[in-house]
C-alpha cells in the first residue's frame, strides 16, 4: 500500500492510494540468472513465471516448477497469519526460529493502513503556516506527505521462508523565496521506516526550521574563482558524495564483472589509517535499514573499509557465492518486478579523531566549505565524479567568509579517499528522503562526519 497527500497553493488538493501485489521468481543456473514475475499469485500464474525464469536461465523447467509449487505451499502457511507481526523466519524441515530472536529495526506503533488520510491535512497546513511565519519572502510552499506499508514473503531453495513488514514515511517540502527580483528555492525532508507516529508536531517544526534556514546566505551567495583547493565537507548530507563516488564502486556486482575501480583491491590500503566506511542495515528506523534483504538474508552492519583497508564488498547471494564469502544482506530490489542486486543501505563514514568542523576549517586555511550537494555524475569504472554544490562558503585564513553558489566539486573517488587528511567526530546520518537509482530505485540513507579533503577541483568563475 502506497499513499500520499500534497499541499500546493495553500490547499491540500491532491492525493493518491495504490495497492500493488505480485510475486517474482528467480532461477539461477551457473552464471546465468532468469527472472520473471506475475501480478497474480494463483498457481497457474506462478508456474508460468517459473517456466519463463527457468527458460531465461537455461534451467531445467521441472526443477523450477517444483520449487515454485513448494514455495507457494510454504508461503500460504505464513500469509494466513496476522500481517502486523514483526520479522519472521522459518527453516522448513529444520528448527523454527522464534520471532523474538529476530531483531526488528522498524516496529510500527500505529499502522498506516488503519488511519484516515484526512487526519493529516491539518498538519500540512501547520507546516505551511510555520514556514510563512518564519520568512516574509516566501512565495510558494509545496509539501508532500507520503507513506507506505509493504508485506514481504520470501522463499528459496535453501528451504528458508522469511516474512517482513516494512513501513515507510516521508515528509518533504519545497519553498520558493522571492526578494528584489531574485528567486531562490530551498527543500527539506524527513523520512523514516515508521508508522503514523512519524507525523508529529516536533517533526513539522523541524522540517519548517530547516526549510527556512540559511536563506539570507542563499540570496547573498556569489560564484567564487575555481581551481584545485582544499574542501571541507560538512557532516550529514555531504554523505551523498560518499554514497555515489565510492559506495557504488564497492558493490560486488561491479567488482565481480571488473567494472569498478576497486576490483581486485580487497586487503589493500586505499586511504589513511583510522578511516572506517560502513554500509549498515541495522540503524533503527532509517530508510536504508532492513530486517531481511530481498533474498531473505538478515540485516547486518558491513565494514567496507576498516582502518583504511578495503575489507569487504557489498554482496548479494550471487556475488557472495562467486567470492566464497557470506552474503552481507545487500541483495535489494525495487519491488517484485525486479531482480535483487547488490545495493547500498545506510552508507556512512565513522567518526574520526581530528576535532570539530571548526578545527578542520582552520586546518584548510583557504578553500571551500560545502554541506549540501545536488545533482551528481559518477563513472564507476574510472571513479571520476562531478557534484553540484547547493550550499557552501569560502574559507579564507581558516574561517568561513562569503557564501558561494553555482560551483561543482570535481574529483576521483579513490584519489579523494586517499586525499582525506582529517575526519572530525561529528558523524550525522542524514534523515532526508534519499533514493538510489541503479536501473531500479531503492530507499537509502547516507551520512558522514565533517572531513577535510585536499586537492579537489572546484569549478567556479574566473
Amino acid at each position: 500500500m502506497v499513499s500520499n497527500l500534497m499541499l500546493r497553493d495553500g490547499e491540500v488538493s491532491s492525493g493518491g492510494l495504490t495497492v500493488d501485489y505480485g510475486c517474482g521468481v528467480r532461477v539461477l543456473e551457473g552464471e546465468k540468472t532468469g527472472y520473471a514475475y506475475s501480478e497474480s499469485t494463483d498457481m497457474r500464474s506462478l508456474l508460468e513465471a517459473a517456466r519463463a525464469a527457468g527458460a531465461i536461465a537455461g534451467k531445467d523447467s521441472f526443477a523450477s516448477l517444483g520449487m515454485t509449487k513448494k514455495g507457494l505451499e510454504m508461503t500460504n502457511k505464513l500469509s494466513s497469519r496476522p500481517s502486523n507481526r514483526g520479522p519472521r523466519q522459518l527453516q522448513i524441515g529444520g528448527v523454527k526460529q522464534a520471532s523474538g530472536e529476530i531483531p526488528n529495526f522498524y516496529p510500527m506503533q500505529r499502522d498506516w493502513r488503519t488511519c484516515n488520510p484526512a487526519d493529516f491535512v491539518e498538519g500540512l497546513h501547520k507546516l505551511e503556516s510555520l514556514i510563512r511565519a518564519k520568512d516574509s519572502r516566501v512565495a510558494k510552499v509545496i509539501a508532500l506527505l507520503g507513506y507506505s506499508v509493504s508485506e514481504i514473503l520470501m522463499y528459496n531453495s535453501l528451504d528458508e521462508l522469511t516474512s517482513d513488514l516494512r513501513p515507510m514515511a516521508s515528509l518533504s517540502v519545497q519553498v520558493v523565496y522571492q526578494s528584489k527580483g531574485s528567486v531562490q528555492t530551498k527543500s527539506a525532508s524527513r523520512s523514516f521506516r515508521m508508522g503514523v507516529e512519524f507525523f508529529t508536531d516536533e517533526l513539522i517544526n523541524e522540517v519548517a526550521t530547516e526549510a527556512t534556514a540559511g536563506i539570507d546566505a542563499m540570496f547573498e551567495a556569489r560564484r567564487p574563482a575555481g581551481g584545485q583547493m582544499s574542501v571541507v565537507m560538512g557532516a550529514g548530507a555531504s554523505g551523498i558524495l560518499l554514497h555515489e563516488a565510492m559506495g557504488h564502486a564497492f558493490e560486488a556486482d561491479f567488482n565481480r564483472k571488473g567494472q569498478s575501480i576497486f576490483a581486485g583491491k580487497i586487503g589493500q590500503q586505499i586511504c589513511r589509517k583510522g578511516i572506517n566506511i560502513v554500509d549498515d542495515g541495522t540503524l533503527p528506523f532509517f530508510r536504508g535499514s532492513c530486517n531481511f534483504d530481498d533474498e531473505g538474508v538478515p540485516g547486518q552492519k558491513t565494514y567496507m573499509v576498516t582502518d583504511g583497508v578495503l575489507t569487504s564488498y557489498l554482496h548479494d547471494r550471487i556475488s557472495a557465492n562467486y567470492y566464497g564469502v557470506a552474503p552481507t544482506g545487500n541483495g535489494r530490489r525495487e519491488s517484485f518486478r525486479y531482480n535483487p542486486i547488490p545495493r547500498m543501505r545506510s552508507t556512512y563514514m565513522e567518526n574520526g579523531a581530528d576535532g570539530t568542523v571548526e578545527d578542520l576549517i582552520k586546518m584548510a586555511g583557504n578553500g571551500i566549505y560545502v554541506d549540501e550537494f545536488a545533482n551528481g555524475e559518477v563513472k564507476i569504472g574510472e571513479g571520476d565524479f562531478t557534484f553540484y554544490v547547493k550550499s557552501g562558503f569560502l574559507i579564507e585564513d581558516g574561517r568561513l567568509t562569503m557564501p558561494v553558489k553555482d560551483i561543482n566539486i570535481i574529483g576521483n573517488g579513490p584519489q579523494a579517499l586517499s586525499d582525506i587528511v582529517a575526519v572530525a567526530g561529528d558523524l550525522k546520518v542524514d534523515p532526508g528522503r534519499w533514493t538510489c537509482g541503479k536501473g531500479q530505485s531503492a530507499p537509502v540513507s547516507c551520512g558522514i562526519p565533517s572531513v577535510l579533503i585536499n586537492n579537489l577541483t572546484v569549478g567556479g568563475g574566473q
